[in-house]
């Protein structure tokens, strides 16, 4: 009866050992299926950041143009300086994925929206300057950054697209109940904003 009690007793370790391990592998796989996914949304938002930062070149380059311009309207032109020191300090650390939150977004979202409205005025305000319309340089900049606009938007909806899938496979069991003891959160999203449908363009 003792050595049957033994036997019992060890089979019952054994199958929890068994249950353990079972266990742990399942969490493991479900652990090495979300960090690759983390790794993709960080990879899109340095998509995302590289955009900006090659349209962000461009600016620059417009804006030594249009300085050279006689009598060019300073405050449109400090505008865009302005907005461009804000935009570039602006940044999210994305090492720390926990950075991209909605509010975090919102905020490096609204730095770089401010810096596209005071690009579109100064365009705009280029239609006084016949010199700088005749200027092949400042056409050929002004094509790009529409282009880089378009680009921003293709890589931010790319963002969002990622982020979805993340935050939606985290949030689903038992996905949500891992996620929230290992510290997956959820990403937060680009905005799109009224009239930001379309790639800005500045008609002469």
């Amino acid at each position: 009866m003792k050595n049957k009690g033994c036997l019992i007793g060890g089979g019952i370790l054994g199958a929890i050992a068994l249950i353990v391990l079972i266990a742990g592998f399942w969490l493991m796989g479900r652990y090495n299926n979300l960090v690759p996914m983390e790794e993709g949304v960080k990879a899109q938002w340095s998509n995302v950041e590289n955009t900006y930062q090659k349209r962000t070149d461009l600016v620059d380059q417009l804006v030594g143009t249009v300085k050279g311009a006689a009598n060019f309207e300073q405050e449109t032109l400090t505008q865009v300086i302005e907005a461009r020191a804000k935009a570039t300090s602006t940044q999210l650390n994305i090492d720390d994925a926990s950075q991209l939150t909605e509010e975090n977004i919102a905020r490096f979202q609204q730095a770089q929206d401010q810096l596209s409205s005071s690009l579109s005025r100064l365009l705009v305000s280029v239609e006084k300057y016949p010199e700088l319309k005749a200027n092949q340089n400042f056409l050929n900049l002004q094509a790009s950054i529409e282009s880089m606009e378009a680009e921003v938007l293709f890589e931010r909806k790319k963002y969002n697209d990622v982020a979805q899938t993340y935050n939606s496979t985290i949030r689903t069991f038992p996905n949500n109940i891992i996620a929230g003891f290992i510290g997956f959160k959820e990403k937060g999203y680009f905005k799109a904003a009224a009239g930001t449908e379309n790639a800005p363009k500045v008609e002469f």
